[in-house]
């Protein structure tokens, strides 16, 4: 059974969420992966103020390729989520609810994540093309210098996702291999 979520959403909408759960999100979520917050970082640490509002927003790890002529944009696969490790705690205290990549996280990582009660879900790697199919508008909101790493503004309809890390610090992957040793 999958699950239908609006983005962004509330940590009251993702509490009831669970590891394993498949969710179809639709609405808007934030597009930024190492570059654009390697930025955040150096303004949060020089004291500056963030380019936008990130509070509920869902961050999803991703650079997309190119847009083919008439596409809104082009293969739009996850990123290695780990890579962001050191920025997501900074993230979360920015007000983020979610994020999107995939892989594994470190045990920081998921402390914050059930201090903050966000989540954190996987996209399939390796399923840009079809994943594509499910992003409607792709407007770029900072950083644009940085090219397929600026931070995004997409509008998603039927996202599909699974949720690996719940607000209690459920995790799927490790639930996974419990019982596949079964």
């Amino acid at each position: 059974m999958e699950i239908r979520i609006q983005a962004p959403f509330k940590k009251e909408d993702i509490k009831d969420l669970k590891a394993g759960d498949n969710v179809l999100i639709s609405g808007t979520i934030i597009a930024a992966r190492d570059a654009a917050h390697k930025r955040l970082m150096e303004v949060k640490e020089s004291g500056g103020q963030i380019p936008l509002d990130l509070t509920n927003q869902t961050i999803y790890y991703m650079g997309p390729s190119p847009a083919k002529p008439g596409e809104v944009i082009g293969a739009s696969g996850p990123t290695t989520s780990g890579r962001m490790d050191k920025y997501t705690p900074m993230m979360l205290d920015f007000g983020i609810s979610g994020m999107i990549g995939k892989g594994y996280r470190s045990k920081e990582v998921i402390d914050s994540i059930i201090a903050h009660k966000a989540i954190y879900m996987v996209a399939i790697g390796g399923a840009g093309a079809l994943i594509q199919r499910s992003i409607k508008k792709y407007e770029v909101l900072a950083y644009g210098e940085l090219g397929a790493e600026a931070i995004a503004r997409l509008e998603v309809v039927d996202f599909p996702a699974i949720v690996a890390i719940d607000s209690k610090g459920n995790n799927f992957y490790e639930i996974g291999q419990k019982q596949y040793k079964k």
